[in-house]
């Protein structure tokens, strides 16, 4: 029996679950075939079909006979998530909002960049985590994403540009776990969709242009370099614990000191020579000033490292502001001086608020930490 046996809350009647196959990595592929009788390339079969080509209609994969294909309508479904809606900036960016089984909706954005298309993901509804500079934590946590809704956006994305993973001109060359949520705290469905990601049977993407972003999650971090060789960006935004135990939370169960030597134990791990990517939020005022870049090369004088410095996209209530450009700059050149490489990333698709920090969907928030935060700022406003 290869469906999903489920039990209705209201009438106690056990009921079948068509098995969605988005949502299954290579290996659970394999099984699902063995299941229902059939022979293991089948399962290289049904992935070529769902992620190279995007297709949902069983009737329309001509390689696979009538039989099978009613016995797949009978036990099993290609169901990504349902697409609310979709705008384009003026500037390329993209950006879906996509509902998920919970009811609340995630955000995927995709930016092209010359030659590069790099598809921001999300893995949570909302963010478990309450970082105070970031829209998305402010609408509090409803739930995990299921894999297909993980690579149910890579593939949505995918669909829109006809991206078939063989061919060279491809619109989508990155993927970055960079959107709603915190991935290391959905960590076996990120990690079977990443997987996906770079299967060649999946999406084909090298282990060095899928990356996955982390606000410090120290005992997931350790453990995900057991499972894979993703490439690593850590949200840090601080250069010391004091600041960072405001800013990023997260940071008073896993301090710097902590979180480094994960960081670390990771990329020594990887089989090949890589750094890991700093991401640096700048907040005026905040932590934007000479004696935080001092601190910050200080901290990270030990530390392979590139430094991508985010000035602050605005959203409301948020409290904290966007520094002058002359700001960014000093910051910058004194991290360069200090021998970094340093970038600084332009905002791309503000004008849909898909700029970074501003990704919010909307999220059916089982903290009341959102209630709570339009409390405060309201309370504040006077």
């Amino acid at each position: 029996m290869s469906e999903l046996i489920t039990v209705s809350a209201e009438t106690g009647e056990v009921q079948n679950t068509p098995v969605n196959l988005l949502d299954l990595s290579r290996s659970k592929m394999v099984d699902f075939f063995l299941s229902i009788g059939e022979k293991k390339f089948r399962a290289e079969q049904m992935l070529k079909w769902i992620h190279h080509y995007g297709v949902d209609n069983f009737d329309e994969m001509t390689n696979i006979s009538k039989t099978l294909k009613q016995k797949l309508k009978e036990v099993a479904e290609v169901r990504g998530p349902e697409v609310v809606s979709s705008q384009f900036s003026e500037d390329g960016t993209c950006k879906w909002v996509v509902r998920v089984t919970s009811g609340s909706c995630v955000e995927t954005v995709y930016i092209p960049d010359g030659k590069r298309g790099t598809l921001c993901v999300s893995s949570q509804a909302g963010c478990s985590l309450d970082c105070s500079f970031c829209s998305t934590g402010k609408q509090g946590f409803n739930s995990d994403l299921t894999v297909a809704e993980i690579i149910g956006q890579v593939w949505i994305a995918a669909r829109h540009f006809n991206n078939v993973p063989a061919k060279k001109d491809r619109s989508i060359t990155n993927v970055v776990m960079m959107g709603m949520g915190e991935p290391l705290m959905n960590f076996d469905n990120v990690v079977d969709a990443m997987n996906l990601m770079m299967d060649d049977l999946g999406y084909g993407l090298s282990k060095r242009r899928v990356t996955l972003s982390t606000s410090g999650v120290v005992p997931a971090l350790r453990k995900l370099g057991e499972v894979t060789d993703v490439s690593l960006a850590v949200s840090l935004h601080a250069p010391n614990d004091e600041l960072r135990n405001v800013l990023v939370p997260i940071n008073r169960k896993y301090p710097l000191a902590e979180l480094l030597d994960a960081i670390d134990q990771y990329m020594s791990g990887l089989p090949d020579k890589r750094v890991v990517t700093i991401e640096y939020t700048l907040m005026a005022g905040v932590n934007d000033q000479p004696e935080h870049a001092t601190q910050l090369t200080q901290l990270l004088k030990n530390v392979p490292c590139k430094i991508n410095l985010i000035p602050f996209n605005p959203f409301p209530h948020s409290g904290y502001e966007r520094p002058s450009n002359n700001a960014v700059r000093r910051f910058q050149e004194q991290l360069q001086e200090a021998g970094f490489n340093v970038t600084v990333r332009r905002t791309r698709g503000d004008d849909i608020d898909a700029a970074c920090g501003q990704l919010v969907g909307q999220v059916a928030d089982k903290t009341r930490r959102s209630e709570r935060y339009i409390a405060a700022r309201q309370s504040e406003a006077g």
